[in-house]
């Protein structure tokens, strides 16, 4: 079941479905990152880094830069869970769903 961001002030601002999210935060990996695929070509579940979509420890720094501007909460490179938060574009889309406050 769907918690949308207007049922549950805990989380302001949220989609109510992370999944939601995926091609919005495609679409920002492709610009920030200058990536030589379209934001539909990303496979939500793949990778995002090494065997996926390749991307390295810069760009992951790069890419937090933008979602925390975008989403207005920040991510932190020395968070415990980056390796989860990063682990593919639905992972961080359901991570940018339940904390973001724009």
């Amino acid at each position: 079941m769907s918690v949308s961001a207007s049922s549950n002030p805990s989380m302001p601002g949220a989609a109510a479905e992370p999944h939601a999210l995926e091609p919005e935060l495609a679409a920002l990996l492709v610009e920030a990152l200058n990536l030589e695929v379209t934001p539909a070509e990303i496979d939500p579940t793949a990778p995002l880094y090494g065997d996926g979509l390749g991307l390295d420890s810069i760009d992951i720094l790069e890419l937090a830069l933008e979602v925390s501007r975008r989403y207005g909460f920040q991510l932190r490179s020395d968070d415990e869970n980056n390796h989860l938060i990063f682990q593919s574009l639905r992972s961080l889309a359901g991570h940018v769903a339940a904390h973001r406050t724009v």
